[in-house]
């Protein structure tokens, strides 16, 4: 487990390149809110998006996660613990007027910084991003 990273990923890495070649300049691994203690992998403070690349096995991918055979219980609670966090701090952050996305670590990266760039350039009209 130690092995398994909480950030700087493959696909965290590949998107963060995509937007920052796009001209976006952003925080990683940083808190949005000051209240709480849940990080977001890259935030965008002044236009207040928050983005989540999250891993197929840890936050259980509906297409790729295959459940664990070995200590099946515990896995497929820590799973589903994983999911019940995901689903509060989204709607955690949307009640502060938050924009969220999320992605899965094998969705297209460039469907993603298209995604991201567009929050980002809608929540701040006229400043460059």
């Amino acid at each position: 487990m130690k092995g398994n990273r909480g950030r700087d990923t493959v696909p965290e890495l590949a998107l963060r390149s995509l937007l920052h070649r796009r001209g976006l300049r952003y925080r990683v691994s940083t808190r949005p809110l000051k209240t709480s203690r849940r990080t977001t992998d890259i935030v965008f403070p002044r236009a207040k998006v928050a983005v989540f690349v999250d891993g197929c096995f840890w936050h259980g991918c509906p297409e790729h996660h295959r459940p664990s055979s070995v200590n099946s219980a515990f896995w497929r609670e820590k799973i589903e613990g994983n999911r019940r966090r995901d689903a509060e701090t989204t709607a955690m952050l949307e009640a502060e007027g938050w924009t969220v996305i999320r992605a899965w670590e094998h969705d297209d990266p460039v469907t993603t910084a298209d995604q991201v760039e567009a929050a980002v350039r809608a929540a701040m009209p006229g400043t460059g991003h």
